[in-house]
């Protein structure tokens, strides 16, 4: 879909609406440049514009794929493709929206072709038209309003994110268990932003080089260098955050589990406990719950049964007293190295003889 096009001579636009494309075309012999601008165009509408302006075919075909770096490509009839990547925060779903721009830059023409929601230009080229000055050095000055628009929009993604980060670091460092499939989504948004904002530097770098860019653009074009390099550098300290607040998360996570475990234990042993009371009343039932003569002729009262069950239920009782205790006098075995041999005696510690 074609947004605007726009014919541009002596730093000022010479029309008020959008013209067509063939009387683009033919305006582009007039002086001056053409700014077309499109949104999401169709295979179709693309090829009508390359046969117009008479762009190279693999120009085209990078037009209508989605890259996840931005890039800057000289074809030999000196038109020169450069892709770069947006981002844009969205409150409500708390997530990062890209989008791309590629960018057909040529001495009489500028072709923008926007893909995603987030590759707004209607800024850019409404500033431009503000500064005849800049006009007036060619269609570059449309490459510089693009990306001051697109390294602007940058800063408040670079903020959000750092609030969402600040929000789980917090929380990981307060004790609390945060949610790991958060922070991977974070780290995720982190990294494909510093992939759209990091290889930028280099397609601006070109720009800046000697006979590449008017004069009067190379002030505008460091100062939009300089925020890139600001921005680049936030971007990967946010991804090292992130790392460091997943390795604490996962260590609170353990901790966490330590002490269930604990728990557990504490549970099974008084378990244990309760189990081992019962087993010598389990053995007296056990006994004499046994159906043989002997022990059935020789219960004759309620003394013989009283004494044969009291026996029955101390014996046991004493002998787990006794086993316990000599459990816990026990010292504890010594540790050995990996192979098996006693490490040696810490300070203070005698050597045995």
């Amino acid at each position: 879909m074609i947004v605007d096009c726009a014919h541009y001579r002596d730093g000022r636009r010479q029309q008020e609406g959008s013209i067509p494309l063939e009387e683009a075309a033919a305006r582009c012999e007039r002086g001056g440049f053409v700014w077309l601008g499109m949104f999401e165009p169709g295979a179709e509408e693309l090829a009508r514009v390359r046969e117009i302006f008479g762009l190279h075919e693999l120009a085209v075909e990078d037009a209508q794929a989605f890259h996840l770096r931005p890039k800057a490509e000289q074809y030999e009839d000196g038109t020169e493709l450069i892709i770069l990547r947006t981002a844009r925060y969205d409150d409500e779903r708390e997530e990062v929206d890209t989008g791309e721009i590629s960018v057909f830059l040529a001495e009489h023409f500028v072709i923008t072709v926007r893909q995603g929601i987030a590759s707004e230009l209607a800024g850019a080229r409404s500033r431009l038209e503000r500064r005849p000055e800049l006009l007036r050095t060619g269609s570059a000055s449309t490459l510089w309003a693009i990306l001051d628009q697109v390294v602007d929009s940058y800063a408040p993604v670079v903020a959000e994110l750092d609030r969402d980060i600040g929000q789980i670091e917090a929380t990981v460092f307060s004790g609390t268990i945060a949610p790991t499939e958060r922070i991977y989504f974070l780290r995720r948004e982190a990294t494909d932003f510093y992939r759209a904002v990091h290889p930028l530097l280099a397609v601006v770098g070109r720009r800046l080089q000697p006979g590449r860019t008017p004069g009067e653009l190379l002030p505008y074009l460091r100062d939009v260098h300089d925020h890139l390099l600001l921005v680049n550098e936030e971007v990967a300290a946010q991804r090292d955050l992130l790392t460091t607040v997943l390795e604490a998360n996962i260590a609170v996570i353990s901790v966490e589990q330590n002490k269930i475990n604990l728990r557990q234990s504490a549970t099974m042993e008084r378990l244990t406990i309760v189990a081992t009371v019962f087993l010598p009343l389990s053995f007296v039932v056990g006994f004499f719950g046994q159906n043989f003569g002997w022990l059935v002729g020789h219960i004759s009262g309620f003394g013989a049964f009283l004494a044969l069950s009291v026996v029955g239920l101390l014996l046991p009782c004493l002998a787990l007293y006794l086993w316990l205790g000599h459990q816990r006098r026990r010292p504890p075995p010594q540790m050995q190295d990996g192979n098996g041999a006693a490490p040696p005696p810490g300070p203070g510690r005698p050597r045995p003889h």
